[in-house]
């Protein structure tokens, strides 16, 4: 349906007018906005370029001879099995959490819904430092008890740390769609005789899958693109590869494998696509009848009490514990500054500004048009988020060495440019959502009132979308905070943040070193998820 009136972004005489609360994208307001998003977008996307082109530059005979040895093959079988595993665990621990925590008569929900969220703050790799320290050979349980576990150390290693703290991703979509779901459709499979596992498999999880297929691609996405944890556990994939083989100064080889490992993201994107399609959604309101527990709530709770020790109690026991122990011969060049803390902070502000400032073009003008231009820009500034770090820390070495070698590990240009190119989805997905909520009405009034386009933004629509920008921006803060392979690779000489502080403590076998910067990230993290939620007033019961 058209409308004919003015617009924040509409001509006096109307011209531009609006389809269905949309924005003309030939409205020369608008026309400006899409060069503007096409520029960042371009940006955003050119450290690719760098990388393709130094891939290409490898003969092809030895092109040929790097992709196919059978190191690269053991390499991609590695990842492969990582990535799938990690996913199935994922959803075989977060569903049944998510429908305890929705559907169930488990006593205190939402608490038990704080508990299976929390892993999700922490960084895999301090799980894999405490797991490493207190259940490895030579560990707190062999030296205390002279007890030997099973080694938690290469792929399965990494298997299992990575689950712990991935699943959140699989819970929280999955929770969502439990909520959001037709209760109705539930309490009619149960007058039909269908028990609670009949009822979940033929009406919940159809309905549910998109929500399942997307917390599964974010949980595969993760362990494909994970640096830290396989770097600690000493598992040959391809994230610790590409830097192994960076450090070594074999480039050709990195970018191979990083090419290689962009290709393996895409058809998980494509693959996910096709398993995520939304035909079976329903919404609907009210909630289903509970499913009343009896006595197994006492292991539904046991079961979630469980995975809470697991990945947060025993890291922030092992690192607290650390921090009182005084063993072993100092390390001067290890010991923690208040230095590293605020290099740290500086840098995540510094790319959470930065973000928000790229996505809110971007974001407003694929918010408010319904142009086919406008969706390609806005899932172009995507691309950084689907691949993995470590590529795009190799990308920028490139980019640096050869075109602003000044800038290169000396300034935090080229650094802060790689959490914004890593991390700007965030930002443009909660600006986005903020500009979709827009009261049009408002914006027409002011405009009607003869206020100019950037008086009406700046004084009602800046206003209006603050909180997705706030919430795109403490998004930006945590994930940055916690970003290692491109801090390892892009970080300013003499500068050190919390991550380094923890890889080279690790590096030099000194685990005593990494308890406070462990720590202050665990609890930076979890003061900047609080703030997140309040933020954007979510309720989690």
């Amino acid at each position: 349906m058209k409308r004919e009136t003015d617009s924040d972004e509409g001509d006096a005489d109307g011209r531009s007018g609006r389809i269905d609360g949309k924005i003309r994208s030939h409205n020369p307001w608008m026309i400006g906005l899409g060069i503007l998003s096409a520029i960042l977008a371009f940006v955003i996307i050119s450290p690719m370029f760098w990388l393709v082109w130094r891939a290409s530059t490898v003969e092809p005979a030895r092109a040929y001879d790097l992709m196919f040895s059978s190191r690269t093959a053991w390499i991609t079988v590695n990842s492969i099995v990582l990535m799938v595993t990690v996913t199935l665990f994922s959803i075989l621990i977060g569903v049944p959490l998510a429908v305890l925590t929705t559907q169930t008569d488990i006593p205190y929900p939402r608490f038990w819904t704080i508990v299976a969220a929390l892993p999700l703050v922490i960084p895999s790799y301090i799980g894999a430092i405490a797991f490493v320290s207190m259940f490895g050979s030579g560990g707190e349980i062999d030296s205390l008890f002279g007890v030997t576990l099973p080694r938690v150390h290469g792929l399965r290693g990494s298997i299992f740390i990575i689950t712990l703290y991935t699943y959140p991703y699989v819970f929280l979509t999955t929770r969502a769609a439990l909520i959001s779901m037709d209760s109705s459709l539930v309490d009619a499979a149960r007058t039909l005789n269908h028990g609670p596992l009949k009822s979940f498999r033929r009406i919940t999880f159809p309905i549910i899958r998109p929500g399942i297929a997307a917390g599964a691609l974010l949980a595969a996405l993760y362990a494909i693109s994970d640096f830290g944890t396989p770097a600690f556990m000493q598992a040959s994939v391809f994230t610790s590869r590409i830097y192994g083989e960076f450090s070594g100064f074999a480039v050709e080889y990195a970018a191979l494998l990083a090419l290689q490992l962009i290709a393996i993201v895409a058809v998980i994107l494509v693959i996910e696509a096709g398993i995520g399609r939304d035909e079976d959604a329903s919404g609907g309101s009210g909630r289903a009848e509970m499913i009343r527990l009896g006595r197994w709530k006492w292991p539904a709770m046991g079961f979630v009490s469980g995975i809470g020790v697991l990945t947060i109690v025993v890291p922030v026991t092992i690192f607290t514990n650390w921090v009182f122990r005084s063993e072993g011969d100092r390390i001067p060049a290890l010991e923690f500054q208040t230095e590293v803390a605020l290099n740290s902070v500086y840098l995540a502000g510094l790319a959470a500004l930065i973000a928000c400032l790229f996505a809110l073009p971007v974001a407003y003008y694929s918010g408010r048009t319904n142009s086919l231009v406008s969706r390609i820009l806005e899932r172009a500034t995507y691309v950084g988020f689907a691949v993995p770090g470590v590529v795009i820390g190799l990308a920028l070495v490139f980019l640096g060495t050869r075109t602003f070698p000044a800038y290169y590990r000396e300034g935090v240009i080229l650094l802060v440019f790689g959490y914004v190119v890593r991390f700007l989805p965030q930002a443009v997905g909660t600006v986005r959502s903020s500009v979709l909520q827009l009261d049009t009405s408002t914006i027409e009034a002011a405009r009607t009132l003869n206020v100019g386009r950037i008086e009406t933004f700046r004084r009602v629509t800046l206003p209006m979308i603050m909180p997705g920008i706030v919430a795109g921006a403490v998004l930006v803060f945590l994930t940055t905070m916690k970003e290692l392979p491109l801090t390892l690779m892009l970080q300013p000489i003499g500068m050190d943040t919390l991550v380094i502080k923890v890889w080279q403590a690790h590096g030099a076998l000194a685990y005593r070193y990494a308890a406070i910067p462990a720590l202050l990230l665990v609890f930076i993290s979890g003061v900047t998820m609080i703030v997140l939620l309040r933020q954007e007033g979510y309720e989690i019961s």
